[in-house]
């Protein structure tokens, strides 16, 4: 029984020694956001905000719900394939224990914001300051493991993607007419105190060891099903939520320039979700989609409305469609994000797309 105990340790520390920072191992990747990045840390969580019941995951390998909001892969999937990694678990997922805390963790919750007060009708989330202090929990509990040096090479040298903003309009400024922070701001008043929120946000991501970080922006907030459904008359792109949409953007990416300047290194990278999922939304059949307007899963118009479920109308080839669900693209549509992530220009990707950063960390680490 003991030798057996020893050989267990024996492997196990052999296989922390191929994974440790500084060997060609792939890097971690930690993810902080809202649904477009949870890979099911509400599963575990008494909220509304979930995606573990069917048909969510019907083109997951295992073809079952795991809690991402996608009928398969999501974009944290993607980028860890991109990577050479394995996808990153739950931060709340009981498996999330010794040499699978060296890829990585995925702090994300369904329904967050950049504020606190959005999206407090799905009642128990994690927002992301507590997502942060997860963080700070995670890198604690890695140091028990390998030393808090190694513990922060691994975090120094890993990838972070941030992806909030979204909820704020639609399920806090928007939710309702005249809501407490739409009486309490304009449109562009709140969009800079968002921005401004925001900032303190990726400070406190480099404070926690942060140094490669993708900040996704909002996607075409007016455009997604749900929005039509609800504010579209002829299927045009509901204009209120893209002037939203326009005035968050441009100011995050100013943002990110004045921080990366600060700090003198460009630790956070901007990506242009709007522009990306403007070109499938404005000819989706450029891109093998029969539609950017109706949700493969839901029901009412465009099947914009309520969530997606078994009563639901599901559309039989899921690569047809650009969303799947009310708020959420298909696998397909994601797969062509990460693409324009990994290798897009300027346009998409600023100041560097994700080729470029594991082209000059390679390069450094030489």
């Amino acid at each position: 029984m003991e030798g057996s105990i020893v050989m267990r340790f024996l492997v196990f520390t052999a296989a922390l020694a191929t994974v440790t920072p500084g060997t060609d191992a792939a890097r971690a990747f930690f993810v902080f956001g809202d649904s477009l990045v949870d890979n099911g840390n509400n599963n575990y969580l008494f909220t509304s905000a979930r995606a573990d019941a069917p048909p969510y995951g019907i083109d997951y390998p295992t073809h079952r719900p795991t809690g991402r909001f996608s009928n398969g892969l999501n974009i944290p999937d993607l980028i860890s394939e991109a990577i050479g990694s394995e996808s990153t678990l739950p931060y709340l997922s009981p498996q999330l224990t010794g040499e699978r805390l060296l890829v990585g963790a995925n702090f994300a919750s369904a329904g967050i914001g950049i504020l606190n007060d959005t999206g407090i009708q799905f009642i128990n989330i994690i927002r992301i300051v507590k997502q942060l202090e997860y963080f700070q929990q995670y890198q604690q509990r890695l140091s028990t493991l390998i030393g808090e040096e190694q513990t922060q090479q691994l975090v120094n040298q890993a990838l972070v993607l941030i992806t909030l903003g979204g909820n704020d309009f639609v399920n806090n400024y928007y939710l309702v007419p005249f809501s407490a922070r739409s009486r309490q701001f304009s449109l562009p008043d709140y969009v800079v105190y968002l921005i401004s929120e925001y900032r303190k946000i990726l400070y406190k991501l480099y404070d926690l060891g942060a140094r490669r970080v993708l900040v996704t922006g909002t996607g075409p907030l007016g455009c997604v099903p749900a929005e039509l459904a609800q504010r579209s008359t002829n299927g045009e792109c509901a204009v209120e939520l893209q002037r939203a949409a326009a005035l968050f953007n441009p100011q995050l990416i100013q943002m990110i320039t004045e921080i990366n300047s600060d700090i003198g290194s460009d630790i956070f990278v901007a990506v242009n979700a709007v522009e990306m999922k403007m070109n499938f939304i404005n000819d989706p059949q450029a891109y093998g989609f029969v539609t950017s307007k109706v949700a493969c899963c839901g029901q009412g118009p465009y099947n914009g409305l309520g969530l997606c479920t078994l009563a639901s109308n599901l559309c039989p080839n899921r690569d047809l469609y650009a969303f799947w669900d009310a708020f959420h693209p298909s696998e397909k549509a994601n797969r062509i994000i990460v693409r324009q992530i990994l290798t897009g220009t300027t346009k998409y990707m600023y100041p560097m797309n994700l080729s470029t950063i594991m082209s000059i960390d390679s390069y450094s680490k030489t």
